[in-house]
């Protein structure tokens, strides 16, 4: 075998990208919302965002929320809030919002009430399952 056959290792900023969609895609089935329409919509998202970070290399600790928030924007146009806030009960239903905004480490966090109620990638730890 030569060189040239030998695996070629992945990159940096492939191994972000890959976990930041795995993070999103596994909140997307902890809501019971990863249809294969929805899926499309994250591999959207992650090329788009591959284009990003190849412009701004310093920003690849920021994909997952990026990634989690252009994914939230296309469902809130196509089919409603998403993710619904878990913790507040009453009221009208409100979706989480992702923070910080353009940082490392993002949460989804209810805005109405500046609660933190998981990282990106662990919705799953919420009892919340309603997905409209």
């Amino acid at each position: 075998m030569d060189s040239s056959d030998a695996p070629q290792p992945v990159s940096p900023l492939e191994q972000a990208l890959h976990a930041a969609r795995a993070l999103v895609l596994a909140d997307l089935v902890a809501r019971e919302v990863a249809e294969a329409d929805v899926v499309s919509l994250v591999e959207e998202s992650v090329a788009q965002r591959r284009w990003w970070v190849e412009q701004w290399p310093e920003g690849v600790d920021y994909v997952a929320g990026l990634i989690a928030q252009d994914v939230q924007d296309s469902l809130l146009e196509r089919y409603g809030r998403w993710p619904l806030c878990p913790v507040c009960g009453s009221g009208d239903p409100h979706a989480l919002d992702v923070e910080p905004e353009l940082g490392p480490d993002p949460h989804w966090v209810c805005g109405k009430i500046g609660v933190k109620v998981a990282a990106v990638g662990s919705l799953g730890s919420c009892g919340e399952t309603t997905t409209s």
